[in-house]
């Protein structure tokens, strides 16, 4: 007597499930993975090569941040926004005009926070003026010299399926492409989040910066464009966008860690998840799903005993 309305709740589950799964999959690709050992828990596409638009600045602030590591750049340095920096650019959000001073941290919060493209050109400019490689008696600009080193950390990651052509994703009357992959993302993102400095920079929600024009001080507060930023345990990172991209975004999100206990011994578990969204119509909605449906692929994983494919680690 009960087996048809049983069968019908049943019938509705499943439906509402299988709507979940495909409005978290609506993005051109995805991936969810546990950030601490890169342990991939579900992913759509991951490996197919798109436009990842502003995203690339994860890169750009990379190089950036193992120069003055390694280097010894100083991030404090003021330096002049060249004319070089507006080349290309149709959006220059904060206004910076050529010949502007700044220092390379808040350069660095620029390109970051509000995701702005001239600062990851002056950004390029300047670190690329002073980098030295094989390819210097080339004749390339100091800007295809930082971009060099932005896809040799592509390789050193193992990013096999990526290209940078230019320190801020434009891919506007570009040649050749720039292209990665939702996993080669993730192993940038996995990178560039084990810096203490990038990790503070991107959850920075609001930012004053200041710069000098012509001897006078300019102050201007920028805003992060990740609107999901400090909701749900959400501390990055990025958003990227273009109408050959659509709209990407890579979320970190955290929990407090587990605490496992076998009789007197005690293992700690911390908990970080990441999702990279790529080729949205609507990323922050589906960022959000994405990062609770995360969190219950997790909690299975981590109930089953947190087994971990070879494959299937970025």
């Amino acid at each position: 007597m009960h087996s048809p309305r049983r069968f019908l709740i049943i019938f509705v589950i499943c439906l509402a499930s299988a709507f979940l799964v495909r409005s978290a999959a609506a993005a051109q690709a995805y991936l969810i993975a546990d950030a601490q050992t890169g342990y991939i828990l579900e992913q759509q596409k991951s490996r197919d090569k798109l436009q990842v638009g502003s995203l690339t600045k994860i890169a750009t602030a990379c190089v950036v941040l193992d120069w003055s590591e390694k280097r010894g750049g100083d991030l404090n340095a003021a330096v002049a926004v060249p004319p070089e920096a507006f080349q290309g650019i149709t959006e220059n959000s904060i206004g910076f005009q050529p010949g502007d001073t700044i220092t390379l941290r808040d350069l660095l919060y620029a390109a970051l926070v509000q995701s702005d493209n001239v600062a990851a050109a002056t950004l390029a400019y300047h670190v690329g003026s002073r980098l030295e490689t094989a390819e210097a008696g080339a004749r390339l600009t100091p800007t295809d010299l930082f971009v060099a080193q932005m896809n040799a950390l592509a390789k050193q990651l193992k990013m096999e399926r990526t290209r940078f052509v230019n320190p801020h994703g434009i891919d506007w009357k570009v040649k050749p492409l720039p292209y990665s992959t939702a996993e080669d993302m993730g192993r940038l993102t996995r990178y560039a989040m084990n810096k203490p400095s990038f990790r503070f920079y991107v959850s920075q929600k609001e930012r004053q910066i200041l710069f000098n024009r012509q001897g006078h001080q300019m102050n201007y507060v920028l805003r992060n464009t990740n609107e999901l930023l400090g909701r749900n345990g959400i501390d990055g990172v990025k958003t990227g966008q273009s109408s050959r991209a659509g709209q990407c975004l890579i979320l970190y999100a955290n929990r407090e860690s587990q605490v496992i206990r076998q009789g007197q011994m005690e293992t700690v578990y911390p908990r970080h998840l990441m999702v990279v969204l790529l080729g949205s119509t609507n990323r922050f909605g589906e960022g959000a799903a994405l990062i609770q449906r995360g969190w219950q692929l997790y909690d299975q994983w981590s109930a089953a005993g947190r087994m971990a494919d070879p494959k299937k680690i970025l």
